[in-house]
């Protein structure tokens, strides 16, 4: 009787730990902000005057989030920061970058990196291609950079399912870039087309776009 009653509370307990939701994570930029949804200091996008996306409900990752029945577990985005060290204005922008805000994800199960759209729009280095021996100089530039942040990543959270996502209509050595470091690191890009933007930034549209095609790109 006793092994039957272990038996049971060892598969309610397996069970339950079963059914506790997934906890997502998010690295990212303006794409991703949301006032009072980022740490403090972090400079939110949403809401903006010029933009319709006016409920934290309607942000792409809160869709995904309620769509899959997960939780959020840690929203670091920074809105205007690049992947590298090179901000605009070709300023030293370290401090800030996603290279530096990798152990801020709590104990996530799914990571979205949504980045990169600044390192375009602020015509940041795009440098060779580096897996190893990074230097603070070499990740001044976009690819040893972004090796450098999934190469981290996946040491600092190896049982996370790591997802990274492209913006639409950035300039072409960004892309092709995302493409072969995501590759090299067994890391699913998934590549947003046809994202309605207003100021520059995703619409109520596009971060339903947004949320459609993960949605359709994950399995």
């Amino acid at each position: 009787m006793k092994k039957i009653i272990l038996l049971a509370l060892l598969v309610a307990t397996t069970c339950a730990a079963c059914a506790q939701p997934k906890k997502v994570s998010v690295l990212g930029d303006s794409y991703s902000t949301f006032q009072g949804y980022n740490p403090e200091g972090y400079a939110p996008f949403y809401p903006d005057a010029h933009n319709d996306v006016k409920e934290v409900d309607q942000t792409w990752w809160s869709l995904y989030i309620k769509a899959k029945g997960y939780q959020l577990e840690q929203n670091n985005s920074w809105g205007g920061t690049t992947i590298c060290g090179t901000g605009y204005f070709k300023r030293d922008a370290s401090a800030s970058a996603f290279t530096s805000r990798v152990d801020l994800l709590g104990e996530p199960d799914i990571i979205f990196l949504f980045g990169g759209t600044n390192d375009a729009w602020a015509g940041s280095p795009v440098g060779e291609y580096q897996y190893s021996d990074w230097t603070k100089e070499d990740c001044m530039s976009f690819r040893p950079a972004l090796a450098c942040l999934l190469d981290a990543l996946q040491k600092r959270y190896p049982k996370a399912k790591i997802y990274s996502i492209l913006n639409s209509e950035l300039r072409e050595e960004i892309n092709e870039s995302m493409r072969v470091v995501c590759q090299h690191y067994g890391i699913q890009l998934i590549e947003l087309h046809d994202i309605e933007k207003q100021n520059g930034h995703p619409s109520v549209s596009g971060m339903q776009s947004i949320c459609d095609q993960l949605l359709e790109a994950i399995d």
